[in-house]
């Protein structure tokens, strides 16, 4: 694991725990294979077995917004589809804990979830392994009543506990917002390779954006891109697009917060139908024009894959995020 200690406290050589202690990665520098000062035996288990989870994942990738309500799930659910149809292993990782969209989504039955010993075992869908709190609930009208620590608590238990085993990415469906859920996403993932924001045109939704954006910068987080979902609507009969709601506010706020601007989705009746079927909207309507648009979308994040440091548009977002502000801690 080739995480650094960015909290400052110094790390020492846990008892009995050299290099050996973390045989992951093999580098006896990583941090999981040290004890920090303060840092109890169990403490440094836990994070130990967290960064060895990390370790085997290649990229991590958030999906935020800043209002609920506008396809966040959606993106997030087509985008991890996309890159399995691309030949990546991939997972998705559903920590909106009080709304767990993704089983509906995918079809997957509430309190379907399971595990062996002291893992949790995500389903597999066709080589997409997809974890969320819904699939360890009675059923969708459950109501989770819990406080900050509790949530957190439980997204450590997603990342240290799930067998993920080896991925190329993990896509994480994040609640909307700037709290809690998202705050220990971004923290406990160690590093993140960057943030897919999603937005629609109204000047209501594209000034929250601006407030993910900032959460982003001073967690140190690139933002790969802006997606303005439901813009414009496709017709079921003809397949024109009409532009019902206002257009290009994503596209303002990406050029003006100095971000890339993936592109715009339209409203498409096959996408709510089916998300209502439990079928991802990219592999069952995959001729469609509006599969055709997101695919476009999302294409330029399939290239996180090869590890290339060339300077794309994440790039120089990520020269920004060495210019913002401080991480919160």
């Amino acid at each position: 694991m080739h995480t650094n200690n960015n909290d400052g406290r110094p790390e020492k050589a846990a008892s009995g725990a050299g290099p050996s202690a973390c045989d992951t990665c093999g580098d006896s520098s990583c941090s999981a294979t040290r004890q920090r000062s303060g840092e109890s035996e169990q403490e440094f288990r836990e994070r130990q077995k967290l960064e060895q989870r990390m370790c085997r994942i290649r990229r991590k990738i958030v999906v935020l917004s800043g209002k609920g309500g506008v396809g966040k799930s959606t993106v997030a659910v087509n985008l991890a589809v996309a890159l399995v149809m691309a030949g990546q292993k991939v997972g998705l990782l559903d920590v909106d804990i009080h709304g767990p969209s993704i089983p509906t989504m995918l079809g997957l039955k509430f309190g379907s979830g399971r595990g062996v010993g002291d893992e949790l075992l995500p389903i597999d869908l066709d080589g997409l392994k997809v974890m969320s709190l819904g699939l360890f609930l009675p059923g969708e009208d459950e109501a989770v009543i819990w406080r900050g620590p509790m949530k957190t608590a439980l997204i450590r238990q997603f990342l240290k506990d799930v067998a993920w085993g080896d991925l190329d990415f993990l896509v994480v469906d994040s609640p909307p917002g700037t709290g809690d859920e998202p705050l220990s996403v971004c923290q406990m993932l160690g590093r993140v390779d960057g943030a897919l924001i999603v937005t629609t045109p109204q000047r209501v939704a594209a000034v929250d954006v601006r407030k993910s954006i900032s959460f982003c910068r001073q967690l140190r987080v690139p933002v790969l891109g802006v997606v303005e979902n439901m813009s414009g609507f496709v017709c079921p009969h003809c397949g024109n697009i009409t532009p019902i709601l206002c257009t290009g506010g994503g596209q303002r706020l990406a050029e003006e917060m100095k971000v890339p601007f993936l592109g715009s989705i339209p409203m498409d009746p096959k996408i709510a139908e089916s998300g209502d079927h439990g079928r991802a909207f990219l592999s069952h309507y995959a001729d469609s024009p509006t599969a055709r648009i997101m695919r476009e979308i999302i294409k330029p994040l399939e290239t996180l894959a090869d590890g290339s440091d060339n300077k794309t548009e994440c790039g120089k977002e990520k020269d920004l995020m060495r210019e913002g502000e401080g991480a919160v801690e």
